[in-house]
């Protein structure tokens, strides 16, 4: 299954805040991504974000189309929230808040993938 990472810059000495905000914020209204027509194009099997000194990195696990993927993120509610929550810790403003301005923004702040490995899954204890 891909992953995928967004990077952004905060204002070093806030990683306990920004901890909290993600800590705090509410699940998603669904991990299931559609297209118009109502089929299941893509799945969200996971997220982390990791945040050290000035920069912010978010990790995305999911399997399916990523484009699809960055739609259905502009259109959650949750996301809104936490973005709305960092704005006083980035070290660099953006319009997020409509879906067009959030799709721009991930598109932008999406790392490269330089290497991708998986491994078959194994019971724990074997």
């Amino acid at each position: 299954m891909p992953y995928a990472a967004i990077t952004f810059r905060v204002k070093p000495g806030h990683e306990e805040e920004i901890s909290r905000i993600f800590a705090e914020s509410p699940r998603l209204d669904s991990p299931i991504v559609r297209d118009e027509q109502g089929r299941e194009v893509a799945r969200l099997l996971g997220t982390a974000a990791f945040v050290k000194d000035d920069v912010l990195v978010r990790v995305i696990h999911y399997e399916g189309d990523f484009g699809a993927v960055g739609r259905h993120l502009a259109r959650q509610r949750n996301i809104h929230q936490i973005e709305g929550r960092l704005q006083p810790y980035l070290a660099e403003t953006r319009a997020t808040e409509t879906p067009e301005g959030f799709t721009a923004f991930f598109q932008n702040a999406l790392m490269r993938c330089v290497f991708h490995a998986e491994s078959e899954a194994q019971p724990m204890g074997a």
